[in-house]
């Protein structure tokens, strides 16, 4: 089992990665896009969400504002990723 000082010595290698950058600036993007339209406001305790899941895709047809329980509540893989219904 890691330390926690391995854990984010670990983290910090990940979060560094050209992918998570592009990741992260992406959920950035979309955060500042729906401030602009004063659908969120820093400190709000909303999240803006990504409706397929996608973080790289920023259109405002799929971004929409959840409360962070709401956004953060949705059944995951082991991966992180949102479960699927299955239909």
């Amino acid at each position: 089992m890691d330390t926690p000082a391995q854990h984010r010595k670990a983290q910090a290698k990940y979060q560094a990665t050209a992918k998570q950058k592009k990741v992260r600036a992406s959920r950035n993007k979309a955060r500042s896009m729906m401030e602009k339209r004063g659908l969120v406001h820093k400190g709000d305790g909303k999240d803006v969400d990504h409706k397929n899941g996608n973080p790289l895709q920023t259109h405002l047809s799929n971004l929409r504002v959840l409360s962070r329980h709401r956004n953060r509540s949705y059944p995951r893989t082991p991966g992180g990723h949102k479960k699927h219904a299955s239909v």
